[in-house]
């Protein structure tokens, strides 16, 4: 699944999210809205986590969506 994709289907997306980021609020979620740079950007805040470490995770989760 691409980005097009995940961010025509947000709705359905968000709950995977929250459950893949647990730190991640249903604000945060609404904010990030498909966004992935959004979406890296909250990972690191709210996990503590460098960016290197926050790109590794959502390239592990978006490969696991193909």
């Amino acid at each position: 699944m691409n980005w097009d994709q995940i961010k025509g289907n947000w709705k359905q997306a968000k709950g995977v999210v929250r459950e893949r980021w647990g730190k991640l609020t249903d604000d945060d979620v609404d904010v990030i809205a498909g966004k992935r740079d959004i979406l890296l950007g909250k990972i690191q805040e709210k996990h503590g986590v460098e960016r290197e470490e926050a790109e590794k995770e959502l390239k592990a989760w978006e490969d696991s969506l193909k």
